[in-house]
């Protein structure tokens, strides 16, 4: 593994155990009153001194070295902003043309879809009609038979009953 990619989740650790925890914040104290006691150690010091002094002296040439690059930079500039415009807008074409094929191939698709769901859901609604129908049919065709056998019943208890109530009368 890459140790360039480690050292920010090593950064992030260390710090938060330097500000997380006591003992933590302890070694920062120390190890920031070192820092601060190399920083202004003499040594260190002087080659700061020396390094600020080197650079002001180079200011100027780089500076002078910037200018003429950048004099000499227009053209190509130029150039290669033209490149990139032109690689740009043929991009941008590809792109917009390829986008309006998949546009029309989903717009397809979906329509195709629609249908097939519609067409599948009027089939299945005239399906469960014809079965609510015959569901229904059914039904009326057992309570039919229900009341005909309640009045066969009623009928034979009613018969039952003047049989008996005759027997009574007859005995007596």
């Amino acid at each position: 593994m890459n140790p360039f990619k480690l050292a920010p989740l090593a950064l992030g650790l260390g710090i938060g155990y330097v500000l997380g925890t006591r003992a933590g914040r302890e070694k920062y104290d120390a190890l920031m009153t070192r820092v601060n006691g190399v920083w202004e150690s003499p040594r260190v010091a002087k080659a700061r001194h020396d390094v600020e002094a080197y650079a002001r002296q180079q200011a100027p040439v780089i500076r002078e070295r910037a200018e003429a690059a950048a004099k000499a930079a227009p053209g190509v500039i130029a150039d290669t902003a033209k490149d990139v415009a032109a690689k740009t807008t043929g991009v941008a074409k590809d792109v917009a043309e390829k986008t309006t094929e998949v546009a029309r191939d989903v717009a397809n698709k979906t329509t195709a879809t629609a249908k097939d769901v519609a067409a599948k859901t009027t089939a299945t609604a005239k399906n469960a009609r014809t079965q609510a129908a015959k569901a229904a049919s059914d039904l009326r065709d057992r309570g039919e038979d229900a009341v005909d056998r309640a009045t066969q019943a009623a009928g034979r208890l009613r018969d039952d009953a003047l049989d008996t109530s005759d027997d009574d009368a007859t005995d007596k």
